[in-house]
């Protein structure tokens, strides 16, 4: 299908700035479709259809050809997928959010939750924050106040005593506070006049340390006061500070973790995501049953643990400092993981991707070639294809390339009619009566020809002008020949470098290509302004050699040189050649009749030079 070109509407907007905000669970529940409650996929009746509010199910989307979304009636290709949403038993950490959390608590009182900086320190902060500031400048204040909050051991506003906060294990956070030695803290009383009698037993006293549940950690985030939000650099109109805590989480429409039919074995391979929503699910109704039953609070607290690993491996997979006993057996793929690295969307799929229209081979020199085209070989053009529009002035043209079909050059692979958009190969059928059927508006997929502007690459693609528009010229021989000029941009060498070459699909596309990307507008690097387009190598040492005081031509090498620099629009002009600059009698003398040789030039050991002026 052709891209359709752009079209502007009058509407005239300006975008003032772009706000990234954390999701709450009011917000997930208004994008959402649908409560993702049951931790079956498919219904046990044989017919292998999804479970009704399971992770599978088609209000969120499909990932099948043949079925289509029952929330907005598309097909695969249209719908865009809906999300549903799952309520988590008990509440949990946000992997991602881990270290922001812990620096939210440690800036707060564990008691009253208000920010723990004396009054009048906080009054300074709070001018310095409702000044215009850059990022930077506000991750440098974020860490003064974090700096200051550490300092102080006892809340100016509830005088209870405050320690470190601290990560402890897995995604579990304490309170220490046992900051202060000076300070004796409330449970160890008991052990201390022991331990003026005995002072083997200071290892033994109990650490006095307090452990911040997600939910302990929820209250005291929702109790902060608004006012004092700004100073743990949050914005209240766009995410809470108790928003860092997981209650609610999103489940991703179907589209982006398809279900996989295996050939090999009866029934489905699941997306890594899928089955660790099922998962979580499954540690729900536990979680439920076991406080329904009145379960020990241990068991609880293992679910718990277990509940929150999964979360954590649904957003990062690679999750550090797991206990041997909740090691996953497999590894998996997590949103982490399918963002980051060189497999990634950013770098795999965005910066660079797999796409059509482009072919690839080895480079060679062609100094014949002009330093704006590209000789793209017969066997490659054949292949790459432009939708060209049949319009008044180019029907007769169409017609010949239809008539050639796909395995003569220039010829055309397939013919799309405007009304039926019905696509035909023209390797089957009968191509006389397609020629003769081609209308206006039709679309002929015709081989590259020349004059096509063509997009040439060389990886590593380093900076922009390692990709660059020239005009193709269709030739023999299997690889792409350029003029060595052109190297430098490119670092290109001919010791067996490969390249690339894409072909733009539309008329926008082309003018944009050869004005922004032309190998003509980019003859000098934008760092500096020296030219990187010039005569390299061989042409300096080819240049050298023929100006040289000593060097003379006969007439046939003049014309053959002169000719070989006569190419593209200028290969029909006439040229008037010079008198020679060295003349002399033919001795013997050849006749110019039946040899066809000038008269001014001498016979010597059978080659001819330009004989001495007489004197």
């Amino acid at each position: 299908m052709v891209k359709e070109q752009f079209r502007e509407t009058d509407v005239a907007k300006k975008i003032s700035h772009v706000t990234f905000g954390l999701l709450n669970a009011n917000e997930i529940q208004q994008l959402s479709h649908l409560h993702v409650v049951s931790k079956n996929l498919y219904n046990q009746d044989g017919h292998h259809k999804p479970v009704q509010h399971g992770v599978l199910d088609h209000r969120m989307g499909t990932s099948e050809k043949d079925n289509s979304c029952e929330t907005c009636g598309k097909g695969l290709a249209d719908c865009v997928g809906h999300y549903g949403y799952i309520d988590l038993e008990l509440p949990c950490f946000h992997i991602g959010y881990f270290r922001a959390t812990i620096m939210a608590l440690q800036t707060i009182c564990k008691t009253c939750s208000r920010v723990i900086l004396p009054p009048e320190v906080k009054q300074a902060f709070m001018e310095k924050l409702k000044r215009p500031m850059s990022y930077l400048q506000r991750k440098a204040l974020r860490k003064k106040i974090y700096e200051r909050s550490r300092k102080v051991s006892i809340c100016p506003y509830c005088a209870a005593y405050n320690g470190m906060v601290k990560k402890c294990g897995l995604l579990k956070i304490v309170h220490d506070k046992n900051k202060s030695k000076t300070e004796s803290p409330v449970l160890i009383e008991p052990y201390l006049n022991a331990l003026d009698h005995n002072k083997e037993i200071e290892a033994l006293i109990p650490k006095n340390l307090e452990v911040l549940n997600p939910l302990d950690v929820l209250q005291l985030l929702q109790r902060i006061p608004d006012e004092e939000v700004p100073l743990i650099l949050m914005n209240n109109e766009v995410g809470k500070p108790s928003d860092l805590i997981q209650t609610r989480i999103l489940v991703p429409p179907i589209c982006i973790r398809p279900s996989v039919v295996s050939d090999l074995k009866s029934g489905t391979n699941e997306d890594d995501i899928t089955m660790k929503l099922t998962e979580i699910l499954f540690l729900n109704d536990v979680i439920q049953k076991h406080k329904a039953t009145g379960a020990k609070m241990s068991m609880i607290m293992e679910d718990w643990d277990f509940l929150q690993l999964q979360v954590a491996l649904l957003y990062n997979s690679e999750t550090s400092g797991i206990p041997l006993h909740m090691m996953p057996k497999k590894s998996t793929r997590g949103f982490v993981q399918r963002l980051k690295g060189k497999q990634g969307r950013f770098r795999g799929n965005l910066s660079g991707k797999r796409v059509d229209y482009s072919g690839r081979t080895v480079i060679s020199p062609d100094p014949n070639m002009r330093i704006d085209q590209v000789a793209v070989p017969e066997h490659v053009a054949r292949i790459l294809t432009y939708p060209e529009r049949v319009t008044k002035s180019n029907i007769q043209f169409l017609r010949e390339l239809v008539l050639n079909g796909c395995d003569h050059h220039p010829g055309a692979n397939f013919v799309q009619q405007k009304e039926t958009h019905l696509k035909k190969f023209l390797r089957y059928g009968n191509r006389e009566r397609i020629a003769k059927d081609l209308k206006y508006g039709d679309i002929v997929e015709r081989h590259l020809i020349d004059g096509d502007v063509v997009l040439f690459n060389r990886q590593p693609s380093l900076h922009k002008l390692s990709i660059q528009a020239f005009f193709a010229k269709v030739m023999p021989h299997r690889t792409f020949r350029f003029n060595e000029c052109c190297c430098n941009p490119f670092n290109a060498d001919f010791d067996g470098d490969e390249m690339n070459l894409h072909l733009p699909q539309t008329e926008e596309a082309k003018a944009e290509a050869l004005i922004l990307m032309g190998s003509k507008s980019n003859m000098v690097t934008p760092r500096n302004g020296e030219p990187l387009i010039a005569a390299i190598q061989d042409f300096i040492t080819g240049a050298y050699l023929l100006t040289q005081k000593d060097v003379f031509f006969d007439r046939a090498k003049a014309c053959q040189l002169i000719s070989s620099m006569l190419t593209g629009i200028d290969s029909t002009v006439r040229i008037d050649l010079p008198p020679p600059a060295v003349f002399k009698d033919e001795l013997p003398m050849v006749p110019t009749t039946s040899q066809g040789f000038s008269s001014n030039l001498a016979i010597v050991g059978g080659y001819y030079f330009p004989a001495r002026r007489q004197q």
